[in-house]
């Protein structure tokens, strides 16, 4: 036993010291995860201990949710004031992307209740794990009603994603209806808030590999070693209904929009691999612009659509948000009513628009939701524990639907002229990028 421990050991230092020399947060990760399951696994008492380390990176994530939905909501809102200069396309635009988006949801949502990945885990008894309310006393003028702030301050102290959601939305409509004059000024502090929030979330996830390493070795434990079977079985879930939304949802698109499907795939193999090695869509966009503009697409359309997709299109993050919301219910042993579950989705679908630049954003929102709504933080820690595959797949899902839906728009206006763009290659030599 005494050798095994050893080796064991050796092996997460061997872990540790290959990830101190890449200086990669993912490895890190990963090396806290590994050692979070050593310690929970042969150390019990030193793991329960440790507990308290998760709880701060989760008050910390807390924080941030109320104002980076504010930020990036607003910016993408009145940050494209153009939307009335442009009228139809923008109508057009927003209807695709609620209606892909929603398709995703349903997609994720299906997935993780036929796998039902989250079933068999027992939280500990520390861990809350109270029923939601049932809504049977409860009229749908009350659930309504509940969807709209009475005082703001409030709702960002109960997490009230809904209503911050709302209002956030309103606040946004408001300031595109400002003269420039009035408006730049506060578009210029929810830009620089948004991107105060984005640093906010990097220097919070330089934390992660304690936060997670803490977490698993208490869910370890506590449950043991079985709960890393379920993190497997989530993994391969979401990677199916991935497969499956790109084969039913983006491919019959791009089919009756008549994309040609070859040099779409050429055009987009470049910014998808970009967004999967580094799990950020901003750092795909330049690429993914320059890429749609040599596969046909006008400029001005690729510079409305492809930025504001960035705020309303994330179809990669919508049905991960709902697959792991509904694992986090299973999880907890919480069976929810259809209803609940419809609020539930219908919140992660507002409350993600605009979260796809920053890497694991829409882990944060999850937190920010699940918690909202009375679930218990503690299965979202054991995502974390994977979530860098996880993102890798669900960041290019989303460069991949904005540059589709980019190419739909134009082929929608009958401005797509790919017969008159030089075809992409492959073999062509990528200009030098930060």
């Amino acid at each position: 036993m005494l050798m095994l421990l050893l080796l064991r050991v050796a092996a997460i230092a061997l872990l540790a010291a290959w990830a101190w020399r890449r200086r990669s947060l993912t490895l890190w990760i990963l090396v806290g995860m590994a050692a979070g399951v050593e310690i929970g696994h042969d150390f019990p008492d030193v793991a329960n201990g440790l507990r308290v380390l998760a709880q701060i990176f989760l008050r910390l994530i807390r924080t941030i949710v109320a104002p980076l939905l504010f930020a990036t909501l607003v910016v993408g809102i009145a940050g494209h004031s153009n939307l009335r200069q442009v009228g139809r396309m923008g109508v057009k635009a927003l209807i695709y992307f609620e209606i892909v988006t929603t398709l995703a949801l349903i997609i994720g949502w299906v997935a993780i209740t036929m796998s039902r990945a989250g079933a068999g885990i027992t939280l500990p008894a520390t861990v809350e794990t109270t029923q939601i309310e049932q809504p049977g006393a409860r009229t749908w003028q009350d659930i309504i009603l509940d969807v709209f702030p009475e005082n703001i301050a409030r709702a960002i102290a109960e997490a009230e994603m809904l209503q911050i959601v709302v209002f956030s939305v309103l606040f946004g409509v408001a300031l595109a209806l400002l003269p420039e004059q009035k408006r730049r000024p506060m578009l210029v502090f929810a830009e620089s808030l948004a991107e105060t929030m984005f640093k906010f979330t990097g220097i919070v996830m330089h934390l992660a590999p304690i936060g997670v390493g803490a977490a698993i070795a208490y869910t370890v434990a506590q449950l043991g070693l079985g709960i890393l079977v379920n993190l497997f079985q989530l993994l391969a879930t979401f990677y199916v209904a991935v497969a499956v939304f790109v084969v039913l949802v983006l491919l019959p698109v791009a089919l009756l929009a008549k994309v040609p499907i070859r040099r779409f795939i050429q055009a987009v193999a470049e910014p998808v691999s970009i967004a999967f090695a580094t799990t950020s869509s901003e750092a795909a966009l330049p690429r993914a612009m320059e890429a749609m503009e040599r596969l046909g697409v006008p400029r001005q359309i690729v510079a409305f659509v492809m930025p504001t997709g960035y705020s309303f299109n994330l179809d990669g993050s919508t049905l991960y948000l709902s697959l792991t919301a509904i694992f986090v219910a299973q999880a907890a042993g919480i069976e929810l009513t259809v209803g609940q579950q419809l609020v539930l989705l219908l919140t992660l679908m507002l409350s993600s628009k605009g979260v796809a630049g920053v890497p694991r954003g829409a882990l944060v929102i999850l937190l920010g939701t699940v918690t909202a709504f009375g679930l218990p933080a503690e299965p979202v820690f054991v995502i974390l524990g994977i979530d860098a595959v996880l993102d890798m797949l669900r960041t290019s899902v989303n460069v991949l639907g904005n540059c589709l839906a980019t190419v739909v728009i134009a082929r929608w206006e009958g401005e797509f002229h790919p017969e008159e763009a030089p075809a992409p290659s492959l073999n062509a030599e990528p200009e030098a990028r930060a």
